[in-house]
Formats: structure tokens, sequence, C-alpha cells
């Protein structure tokens, strides 16, 4: 080979080995990310600084409800709202969509999943709803986010799955029985179990915890993980509407879960949307789209106070510090007790969740 050539090569293969490796400040630095339809039904995947200027928006191919985003990479995946049957893989950085899930058959989605805390895997609360029976399936995301397939989620209507610090997950299972042929009808209220399962990747159960008794019917849906690792999640009464009922709970594995009580607690409508904690404060913030609250908790569990905000819907911890609300008029920053608004332009009408970058 002659001199020229060699260093030629040389040269090519320093500058393929140095190509730099996609981040989220290639995609706009958002601090957020959240689907959100625009005034004219279009529907989005939207990054949010926490200054409420929005960094990208990203077409989606129905409303969304939560999204998921890789550990490593500027990746994320828009889930449809329950009964879903797609779930989108978008390059936050190139705005284009990747790859598409479908659900396979005799399956659709909840709206919600979670990577692995490698990132080598994507994990999605479905329906098994012939059986019925909720499961995990399972996806390869080296491999085109080919299907390998499915674990079970430890109870019926699995809705939100996280990883946890140790690398093992929950899933929020909320008990609730529907089929696809029936819409959103739920079929076995009377009977209904709901619980909190912990598992490993490989679906081995490690722990289970259900309400019973009188609470069989305060469905578990969306969670969130404390300062100290332990779960906080947010519930939805199934039951008589005129019984006041507590709508948060809190778990430690290996003890029972923990009603936390608030005096305001009716102002969510028996229907409480996305929970988070504040990682400095541990202050607990749950919202109330369809009551137009949110009910803030101490980080000892104790009440605190409720606030106002219209169609507030989404939570998620703030890299500036408390936490941020999704609600009509754009953002809330609620920092040391105090809720600041921050407008975001474009009439944004934001899905369930918030999720922190």
């Amino acid at each position: 080979m002659k001199r020229r050539d060699f260093f030629g090569r040389m040269a090519a293969g320093i500058g393929t080995a140095a190509l730099p490796v996609p981040v989220w400040a290639d995609a706009g630095a958002p601090d957020f990310v959240s689907a959100g339809n625009k005034p004219d039904n279009s529907t989005w995947l939207v990054g949010l600084s926490d200054t409420g200027h929005v960094r990208f928006e990203i077409p989606i191919p129905g409303r969304g409800h939560a999204a998921a985003l890789h550990p490593e990479r500027p990746e994320a995946v828009a889930f449809a709202r329950r009964p879903g049957r797609f779930a989108v893989i978008i390059d936050c950085a190139k705005g284009r969509e990747v790859a598409r899930l479908d659900s396979p058959e005799g399956r659709h989605f909840y709206g919600h999943g979670a990577y692995s805390a490698d990132g080598t895997l994507l994990f999605t609360t479905e329906n098994d709803y012939d059986a019925p029976a909720g499961v995990l399936g399972i996806w390869d995301t080296k491999n085109g986010y080919a299907r390998l397939g499915e674990i079970s989620s430890g109870g019926i209507g699995p809705h939100e799955v996280l990883t946890l610090p140790d690398g093992g997950l929950v899933v929020a299972n909320g008990g609730i029985q529907t089929h696809p042929d029936m819409g959103r009808a739920k079929l076995n209220l009377p009977d209904m179990r709901t619980n909190l399962t912990y598992l490993e990747t490989n679906g081995v159960i490690t722990e289970t915890v259900a309400l019973t008794g009188k609470m069989h019917q305060n469905s578990i849906r969306h969670i969130a993980v404390d300062r100290g690792g332990h779960v906080v999640a947010a519930l939805q009464w199934q039951g008589a509407p005129t019984m006041k009922v507590a709508l948060v709970l809190t778990h430690t594995r290996g003890a029972d879960p923990h009603l936390l009580s608030h005096p305001d607690e009716e102002l969510l409508k028996n229907y409480a949307g996305s929970i988070a904690t504040c990682a400095d404060s541990g202050e607990i913030a749950v919202t109330g789209p369809k009551g137009g609250h949110v009910l803030f908790f101490n980080g000892d569990g104790t009440p605190n106070r409720s606030a106002p905000h219209s169609t507030a819907a989404g939570v998620a911890r703030s890299k500036s510090g408390g936490l941020m609300i999704t609600c009509d008029v754009g953002l809330v920053h609620r920092h040391h007790g105090t809720d600041r608004l921050i407008p975001v332009a474009g009439e944004w009408a934001w899905d369930n969740h918030l999720v922190a970058v």
C-alpha cells in the first residue's frame, strides 16, 4: 500500500470513530417532553424548556398520552392513548420517525413504557384482552425495535411502568378490565383488583402490593419514584362517587401501602392525573385535570395545600429546582411553596404527562 493511501485510510477511520454521539442538545436542549394538540387538532410530540420555549415539535399519528425517553440518546417513544395500537419512536434531534411499534394480535397499548437502565430494551404496558391479563411487551432497541416477547405485568390493566434505581421494574396495575370491541368501557368494576407489582426485567415478580377491602376500586394509575427510591402513586376512584377517598399512595418495598389524605382531595373529582416528587424537598404534587386543581403534600406525606390550575395535567421534576406542571396557560413552576406561571406560545392543549429530560 502506498504511504499516502495508508495515511488517508487512517484519517478516514479516525474521522468515522470521532463522529459525535447525538445528545439532547442536538434536539434544542429541551428540559421536558410532552404530547400536545394544536387548535386545528393536529397532534405533536413537543420539547419544552423550563422557560416555556418550544424546542421542537414533531408530528405524531394521533393523540398521545405519555412518552418514554431513551437513557443515552435523544430518542423518544410517543404512545397513543389507550386503547392504542401505535407507539412511534422519534429521533428528536433529526425530527423524524425511526420506527413504529404495532401491537400484536390480541393486544393493545396502555399509553406508557419504560426503557431498561442500559437502554437496550423497551417495555410497553399492554392488554391481553381476551385472557384477560396484563403483559409487558419487550422490544429490542438495538435491532430496529423488534419484538422479543412479553412477560406478565402481575395484574389486569397495567398502566404505567417505571425503571427503578436498582434496574428492576415497577408496574401500576389499574385492575380495570377493558376490551377494544367495547371502547373504553370498564367491564369488571364490582370485583376489580389493583396493585403495584415489582419485577425483574426477566419477568420474575419479586413483590406485589394490592389494595383490598373498601379500597379495591381505587385504581392505581400513574407512579413516580421519590428521592429515596420509594414509589408514589396517583389513584382514580371507581367506586361510589359520593364516597370520599384518598387519591395518593406511597409505598416502600417490604411494607404495606400507605394512603395520603388531603383536606382538598374532593377538588380532584375522584381523578388524580400525574404525580411527581421534588428532588430537593421531597414535596409531592398530584394533578387533577378534571377538577382543575393540584394537591401538594410535604416530603413526610402530610398535606400541604392545593392550587387551582385549569386543566392541570402533567407534572415532573425541574432541573432548576421544584416541580413543573402543564396547564392551560402553558407551564406552572412550583418552587419553595410558590407557583409561577410561564406562558407557552401556540395555544397548546397538553396531554396527560410531562417527562423530564
